[in-house]
């Protein structure tokens, strides 16, 4: 019996990778007013993205009750006897808490293993990825935890931003809070350092940007995973996978939008590419 994989959907694994892989997926809650969404789920990020451009009401997000993870793990029990759950950083959302939470709910044969990734979209998705992968090739709860654990450090984000207001006005800006002060013309590009949202510099403009993130990619020597992911561009997310098939294969290049609990603090716009970094042998 494989172990079974379970993640949130903040990591932006689309429904075809996890079905692919085997992946469950548990949802947030992005809520307008008093009508509450599950992300990817009863709103797709196109929906999404038209009512925070266009709507006046500001999006809010809320994280999945223990019940969820609960419901989750004991339909799973009846199909393994070892479950791995892994989430986004527990310093944006209270989903750690709440599947640490449902792991003390439930009793029973089912050994359960809770990770807090410290990261976010695709730099959780290709940690889970490679969980999903060990898993399918046989390894068992405490080998893929260690390959997670190993993996968490080696995975690396970086979001290009049209503007912080999202993430100003959802309150998670972190340590990019110097440089909300900055000229309104600037592109802010940012990261994730130990579990927040972390800058890493700021550019004159969107093509810069981009330069900027291809430019990142073209620094690692050996890359085992990629990813890419746009909110509302994506032609640029094709034009950027087309510059990077020239330091990694391009079919293996995974795309993905930004999930709508994401974009509630990124806002449109954000371009963002990821890399699992090779381990070192």
């Amino acid at each position: 019996m494989a172990v079974k994989i379970v993640t949130d959907s903040l990591s932006d694994i689309t429904s075809d990778i996890a079905q692919g892989l085997g992946i469950t997926v548990v949802p947030l809650t992005v809520s307008f007013g008093r009508e509450s969404f599950l992300d990817r789920i009863t709103m797709t990020t196109d929906e999404f993205y038209k009512r925070l451009a266009h709507g006046t009401t500001w999006p809010t997000t809320t994280q999945p009750p223990p019940s969820d993870f609960v419901n989750v793990c004991n339909k799973l029990a009846e199909e393994t006897d070892e479950i791995l759950v892994i989430t986004l950083s527990s310093k944006l959302s209270g989903t750690y808490e709440s599947a640490l939470n449902a792991k003390g709910m439930i009793k029973g044969k089912c050994r359960i293993e809770v990770i807090d990734s410290l990261t976010v979209a695709m730099g959780l998705g290709l940690i889970v990825i490679a969980a999903a992968k060990a898993a399918q090739a046989g390894a068992n709860l405490d080998e893929v935890a260690d390959l997670v654990r190993r993996a968490m450090p080696r995975s690396h984000v970086v979001m290009l931003f049209d503007t912080l207001k999202y993430l100003a006005k959802g309150g998670r800006i972190g340590k990019a809070q110097g440089l909300l002060g900055s000229l309104l013309s600037v592109k802010p590009i940012l990261t994730m350092r130990d579990g927040e949202v972390s800058p890493l510099t700021r550019v004159r403009s969107r093509a810069a940007g981009v330069d900027y993130l291809y430019n990142f990619v073209a620094g690692f020597s050996k890359i085992e995973e990629m990813a890419v992911e746009h909110a509302t561009t994506p032609d640029d997310a094709d034009k950027l996978v087309e510059r990077l098939s020239a330091l990694f294969p391009k079919e293996r290049i995974y795309r993905s939008t930004i999930s709508p609990v994401v974009g509630t603090y990124a806002g449109p716009g954000v371009l963002s590419v990821t890399v699992l970094e090779a381990e070192s042998k």
